[in-house]
């Protein structure tokens, strides 16, 4: 095919055109998509295929990608492309990626020339929904299969992760992938600054590991579905990230890694056993707020807290700390659904959570490290 070669800095890809019946013959659907008469179905995934099926993973579950809507938002597009005459249908690149590494003969100045086809399918990182909606058009309209090219942006010979980090920098909107599933992506992606991997390592362990009073109560893509979720990964990893960005010296200077993070793991695994033993039946229990999101931010915090002066010794630290949260007993009336927000009154969760770090503070007579 006719392409033009595209550098920047140290990358290299590739930009070019198919007409648009050749270009859904060279590109696979990972997910499944419908239409009023008809649907595409999933392309089988390689189980080493680990880019694909990451993808198909989050389009599967993320809440942007749920099938009701991507029946609407692939019909929508195939409205305009029925409506649109003077206007470009597909104005925008869809982008492509082949793990194969593609053969660029320069024709000229200018950075045109021939490119060679990949032997397997391309990956779509973006544009999935647009070609779908394509295709579903072509069929009712297979006379105009030759008025319409497709403008594409081509990524060969590149890692897995390469692409992976391509559809997070593409997709990481609000609009896009939940924000919570993009905690998952902290340790896959290069530019993630190593505080921010270690608190996703904190967050993944709270979810999976067997002894943690978290297990699969987070909310988190590609969770387990049969237990009630009490919160989002995202609010959990923030203030887990508050906590490791204001001890990041400490951790580093203690060599940080792996290790570290099973260390912190395991005071927050202790700390919420000893909060849970304390507040009793209050302890996931629906009549209270105790396993709900505001108040256990604000136990992370007051983790935070103690966990400044009192985590060493760990061994016999969970009695001690049981000890120390005992006045919390004390308190449960107070955490109550009914009458909460109103024994703690705020403008926003924001404010709410800091009243209730304040107050649990206070009642196990806790000094706190900064200002709560």
């Amino acid at each position: 095919m006719l392409a033009t070669q595209i550098r920047q800095k140290d990358s290299i890809f590739y930009f070019g055109g198919y007409q648009a019946s050749d270009l859904l013959e060279r590109v696979r659907f990972i997910s499944r998509y419908f239409d009023e008469d008809g649907e595409i179905p999933a392309e089988k995934i390689a189980s080493k295929d680990d880019i694909a099926r990451f993808i198909a993973r989050i389009e599967r579950t993320d809440g942007a990608f749920q099938r009701t809507l991507s029946r609407a938002k692939v019909h929508q597009l195939k409205n305009f492309y029925e409506t649109a005459v003077s206007q470009p249908p597909i104005p925008g690149t869809v982008l492509l990626f082949t793990h194969e590494k593609l053969r660029f003969q320069s024709a000229g100045p200018g950075g045109f020339g021939h490119l060679s086809e990949p032997d397997s399918k391309f990956l779509i990182i973006d544009g999935q929904h647009r070609l779908a909606a394509l295709r579903f058009y072509l069929d009712e309209h297979p006379e105009e299969a030759d008025s319409i090219s497709v403008p594409c942006m081509i990524f060969d010979g590149r890692s897995e992760d390469f692409a992976a980090e391509m559809f997070v920098i593409i997709n990481s909107t609000p609009t896009r992938i939940n924000k919570s599933h993009l905690v998952d992506l902290y340790e896959r992606v290069s530019w993630a600054a190593p505080d921010r991997k270690f608190a996703s390592r904190l967050v993944a362990s709270l979810y999976s590991e067997a002894d943690s009073p978290l297990r699969y109560r987070i909310n988190r893509l590609g969770g387990r579905s049969l237990k009630d979720k009490w919160i989002l990964q995202a609010e959990l990893f923030n203030e887990l990230y508050r906590w490791v960005k204001r001890d990041w010296r400490r951790i580093q200077a203690a060599g940080g890694g792996v290790r570290g993070a099973d260390r912190y793991y395991a005071t927050v695994r202790d700390f919420l056993k000893a909060a849970e033993r304390v507040w009793g039946d209050g302890w996931n229990n629906a009549n209270h707020m105790i396993t709900r999101p505001v108040t256990l931010k604000a136990l992370i915090r007051v983790c935070a807290d103690l966990a400044r002066d009192d985590a060493e010794p760990e061994d016999g630290r969970l009695a001690r700390w049981q000890a120390r949260l005992a006045p919390w007993g004390d308190l449960l009336a107070d955490f109550r659904s009914q009458g909460f927000y109103e024994r703690f009154p705020a403008k926003g969760e924001v404010e709410r959570v800091s009243r209730v770090h304040r107050e649990l503070l206070r009642a196990a007579k806790i000094t706190p490290t900064s200002p709560p």
